[in-house]
């Protein structure tokens, strides 16, 4: 699956329907099914993964051992919140009002690809959090990114 980029802005209809925009359409394989699953997210978002990749997170916490405090408060809190959401004709996926609430999305919604994942915020909730931010983007790289391949250019 190629992954999902970019940003854009949309507003949230009075149902809490937000547009998933087409170019992070275009990317969806067709294992999906046209289905995402929300959940919550890191940071005051909302995590939007297509019904395939999910499928791969499903497989991974069903290794966790449940037994231990932490593995069972995550996945407690994963999956009380995860829901299921088809597109609809217009591109569009229904917000659980839970989720919006934890967000904070009522009226505009900003849409982030984030590789395997799409990312759904309130617009100033997002730039606090950016602004927040003390690492540089360059330092951020380096420190994430590492000097793995000192032949690559900067």
């Amino acid at each position: 699956m190629a992954g999902f980029k970019g940003q854009a802005e949309y507003s949230v209809d009075n149902k809490g329907r937000v547009a998933i925009p087409a170019k992070m359409r275009n990317v969806l394989n067709p294992e999906a099914k046209n289905t995402f699953v929300l959940t919550r997210g890191f940071e005051k978002c909302i995590f939007i993964y297509p019904l395939d990749r999910w499928e791969m997170i499903e497989a991974q916490v069903s290794s966790l051992n449940m037994y231990k405090g932490e593995a069972s408060d995550f996945v407690r809190i994963l999956m009380m919140f995860a829901d299921e959401a088809v597109l609809d004709g217009q591109g569009r996926v229904g917000i659980p009002k839970a989720l919006m609430d934890y967000a904070g999305i009522t009226e505009k919604a900003l849409i982030l690809g984030a590789f395997d994942r799409i990312e759904l915020w309130d617009p100033a909730t997002f730039e606090q959090y950016i602004n927040a931010q003390t690492a540089n983007y360059e330092t951020l790289a380096e420190s994430v990114m590492g000097m793995a391949d000192a032949a690559q250019p900067r």
